[in-house]
């Protein structure tokens, strides 16, 4: 159940809303600023955000559907509502942009890549990476994904204590090199994993670096900066490997490396090597990183939860006896599928998309200025008793078909939404559901630690 995964609308609910709207005597509907969190003067709410972020998401979604407050001099505006979601992600997408503030938290990183772009900039670059991302190209990735996550639970030891973030990133990184740019990274792997670390150390919001322009030479910026011309040298040495082995021809891989080096925008001209570069950085980035994040916490989950876990094993042992997991049987594998639904839910591993107003933008009874920096909770969402029964527990079950009928549109979204959203969706569900079917078999992951991980890494929408 993916309900992200389409541009089309549920018009129904935000209609409803809209109509609720007070009017004036012609008509006209009589708009109010969304209400105001209070803050002290000067340094507004920004205190209260950097000492709690997620608490301070809590207190928000407390107080209204939409909120206003002030963070280093910016105003804000989080909304909670699905209804205001679909609006501002797919029907009036054409009138938001990436928020500001998101786009100088990553400055410095793949500027030029599907992430960060733009408009006419993104759609060609959009266009022309689709085609890596088709069901035919992902079946043939398929193959990667049980073979590496097989070699995964070989290495694994009984009574080994292992940091799981750290093996899932090392499998997620391999199955996408191979899968997306037939490479293999092994050697380079530190280099992504330094560059993601540097990235998220410099846009922790519990840390001052976090409001502080990029040329500050702080010292998360200049580990940054380091980190990241490491990583641009070694995905320019990958690109020159495949231009030296002869990308342009008859023989070379058909991957989105290829892709990137080959397709022709509507001018007829191909992306230059720095573009290239660019969505290289972006997919080896974002494109293991949330998959490793995912897997990290449904194996918390699966650990903390017995019966789940016997219930998936049963339900593979059923369909798959000896034999290794396909594509082909990923219909079949129902409860498979729940377990990521539920685990995509409690832990989004994008947990937070942000958007900024090209012009007034109404949200129900509410208007949005221009320039206002506004905020998807995600994580907030899914756990919403609007649209979850018992929503901190940890339940596969409850992913029926019913239960998918009655929730709203956009009351889960665990991938974006609208036309921006992520366009490797299908190769993380598949992947997700692969790596769970092969290694869950041979592997329980018991967690030496009482309660939940809490927040590991993510933040904005993948590409």
């Amino acid at each position: 159940m993916t309900h992200s995964d389409s541009s089309e609308t549920d018009a129904s609910a935000a209609e409803s809303i809209a109509d609720a709207t007070a009017r004036d005597p012609d008509g006209n509907p009589t708009l109010r600023d969304p209400p105001k969190l209070d803050a002290p003067p000067l340094v507004g709410n920004t205190l209260q955000f950097a000492r709690d972020p997620f608490g301070f998401y809590d207190r928000l979604a407390a107080r209204d559907e939409a909120v206003r407050y002030e963070v280093a001099r910016q105003e804000f505006c989080t909304v909670f509502e699905p209804a205001y979601v679909q609006r501002i992600l797919v029907e009036d997408d054409e009138k938001f942009v990436k928020a500001e503030m998101f786009q100088e938290a990553a400055a410095g990183f793949a500027e030029q890549g599907l992430l960060l772009t733009e408009g006419e900039v993104w759609r060609d670059q959009r266009v022309r990476i689709q085609p890596a991302f088709t069901p035919e190209k992902i079946r043939s990735y398929t193959d990667a994904m049980v073979r590496y996550a097989e070699q995964s639970g070989d290495r694994l030891a009984d009574g080994e204590v292992v940091n799981v973030e750290d093996a899932m990133s090392e499998l997620t990184l391999k199955i996408l090199a191979k899968s997306l740019f037939d490479v293999d990274v092994a050697g380079r792997r530190e280099v992504v994993r330094e560059a993601a670390a540097a990235l998220n150390a410099r846009g922790d919001a519990g840390g001052a670096s976090a409001f502080l322009p990029d040329w500050v030479p702080t010292p998360k910026n200049r580990r940054f900066e380091r980190a990241m011309a490491d990583f641009e040298a070694m995905v320019d040495d990958l690109i020159a490997e495949r231009r030296a082995g002869g990308a342009d021809g008859d023989d070379s891989p058909d991957d989105l490396l290829s892709i990137l080096l080959t397709a022709e925008g509507p001018d007829g001209t191909t992306m230059d090597d720095a573009v290239v570069r660019d969505q290289m950085v972006t997919f080896l980035f974002a494109g293991h990183e949330t998959t490793a994040l995912a897997l990290t916490y449904a194996w918390h989950l699966l650990g903390r939860n017995p019966d789940a876990l016997e219930r998936l094993r049963a339900e593979l042992d059923a369909e798959l006896g000896d034999r290794r997991a396909t594509m082909a049987d990923l219909p079949a594998l129902d409860y498979t599928e729940r377990v990521v639904e539920e685990a995509l839910r409690l832990f989004p591993p994008a947990y937070v998309l942000f958007r900024e107003p090209t012009e007034d933008v109404q949200l129900g009874p509410y208007r949005v200025r221009e320039g206002t920096a506004m905020t998807i909770p995600i994580f907030e969402i899914h756990r919403d008793e609007r649209f979850y029964d018992a929503p901190d527990e940890f339940r596969p079950e409850r992913w029926t078909e019913a239960f998918e009928a009655d929730l709203p549109e956009y009351a889960y979204l665990p991938f974006g939404g609208g036309p921006r959203h992520c366009i490797g969706m299908r190769f993380a569900m598949t992947e997700l559901q692969l790596v769970l079917a092969t290694l869950v078999r041979e592997v329980v992951f018991d967690p030496t630690y009482d309660g939940d991980p809490g927040p590991l890494d993510g933040g904005d929408d993948a590409p």
